[in-house]
């Protein structure tokens, strides 16, 4: 044979190869569709959950795969660069900012049948006035503060419905203690776990109290952030006070629950999942649950809220049909139910009953009203980083209050802008 043609025929050969590598890859392993997904869950147990309802899926639908991804304190880093590039994951969770930041990025879901069953308390998250829904909620985030219920009662203190009672609740703790048990434990090697304090407290101290309401300034952009600095001073105190843990800025969220049960620390913004986590540890430990005190005189306490774990369909995805089974699946009410239960969180469908952990104390507080994170609603993209970092570098000794104030105006102006 020619020499050419042998080439040639070579030739062809791996092309005919290489495209076939190449479209078993795109569309999975063989005839499979893989469809990835990327959650900002964090804890071992959300991730858990998760990943058992996947495996489930997968069994019942064995032609569809699902590529769970679970970036931790990256997720928003990463999933900017695939906005930039405009190639997103065929599903993601977005995390409170479904309409803000993703909205341009999504697939309407307002056909789909589980949406006459969204919690209305979730409509104006999920939803806009045209009726497009963004996203499918997993669950529905009430944010507080958790507590270990033992030590408060041991050490005869009431649940703080104050600022000054969660203040002076820790004191009591460390000297009752001797020392031995953190009052308030903050896993700051994560800038995240500042951005929940300052997060979740801004709510009471800027925007629920008649007289201390400042949401037209925040969201007109004429906002005086020297009214901020109560927040950062309050922190800076309870360093200073040894009221949170000696390795603030080291520690890891990995130790939160083994601390919590072997009864080491007081308070901790912990999320749904730390109940039952430190439950299977050590029951006879009881972890609770309050709302955020107040800050001002004659206001009310509020939970934090959302929706905290969602799943997003990509408008580019390849996979729409697969994409939609899978958020059909998840909306099934024993689905729904038991992801529910697994994060330990209110389901963000109606008419699931869940035998959630902080359920009892849900109850107790029934009447206190959800009030939306409060970076969602009143700050430019890109805040959530900044109230973080400043935290940290607060802690470290790099910024004093008030500069913590004046970087976040800095910040809030240039985002905005």
């Amino acid at each position: 044979m020619n020499n050419r043609w042998y080439s040639l025929i070579v030739i062809a050969i791996i092309g005919v190869f290489l495209v076939g590598c190449s479209d078993s890859s795109a569309s999975g392993d063989g005839d499979k569709t893989v469809l990835t997904f990327y959650s900002t869950a964090t804890t071992e147990e959300d991730k858990q959950v998760l990943q058992e309802t996947i495996k489930e899926f997968e069994e019942e639908y064995p032609d569809i795969d699902i590529e769970d991804n679970y970036p931790g304190s990256g997720y928003e880093d990463m999933i900017r660069v695939k906005m930039a590039a405009n190639d997103m994951p065929d599903l993601f969770d977005t995390h409170g900012w479904s309409q803000q930041r993703y909205g341009e990025y999504v697939a309407d879901l307002s056909d789909m049948e589980w949406v006459e069953r969204l919690d209305p308390a979730l409509d104006t998250i999920l939803k806009d006035e045209d009726g497009m829904v963004y996203a499918y909620p997993l669950n529905q985030a009430k944010d507080g503060i958790n507590y270990n219920e033992n030590l408060l009662e041991e050490y005869g203190i009431e649940p703080p419905a104050t600022f000054d009672e969660f203040m002076a609740a820790l004191e009591t703790i460390k000297e009752k203690s001797g020392g031995e048990v953190t009052p308030l434990w903050v896993n700051g090697s994560d800038k995240s776990a500042f951005g929940q304090y300052f997060d979740q407290f801004a709510t009471p101290l800027l925007v629920t109290d008649e007289e201390n309401n400042y949401e037209e300034e925040l969201l007109d952009g004429t906002f005086d952030w020297s009214n901020y600095t109560y927040l950062p001073e309050k922190l800076k105190e309870m360093k200073d006070e040894e009221l949170l843990n000696k390795d603030v800025l080291t520690a890891q969220i990995q130790q939160r629950t083994q601390l919590m049960a072997q009864g080491k620390i007081g308070f901790v913004f912990g999320g749904g999942s730390i109940g039952t986590a430190v439950e299977e540890l050590n029951p006879d430990v009881k972890v609770g649950v309050i709302p955020m005190p107040i800050i001002h005189d004659g206001d009310e306490p509020s939970w934090i809220g959302g929706e905290r774990h969602t799943v997003a369909v990509s408008k580019n995805t390849e996979h729409m049909e697969e994409a939609e089974t899978f958020i059909e699946y998840l909306a099934r009410p024993e689905v729904a139910k038991k992801v529910a239960e697994g994060t330990s969180l209110p389901a963000g469908l109606t008419g699931i009953d869940a035998d959630n952990y902080f359920k009892a104390y849900y109850d107790k507080y029934e009447g206190v009203m959800v009030e939306p994170y409060f970076d969602r609603i009143y700050l430019p993209s890109g805040m959530w980083d900044v109230m973080g970092a400043t935290g940290q570098e607060l802690l470290s000794d790099s910024m004093s209050p008030k500069e913590v104030s004046e970087k976040m105006s800095e910040e809030y102006t240039r985002l905005r802008e």
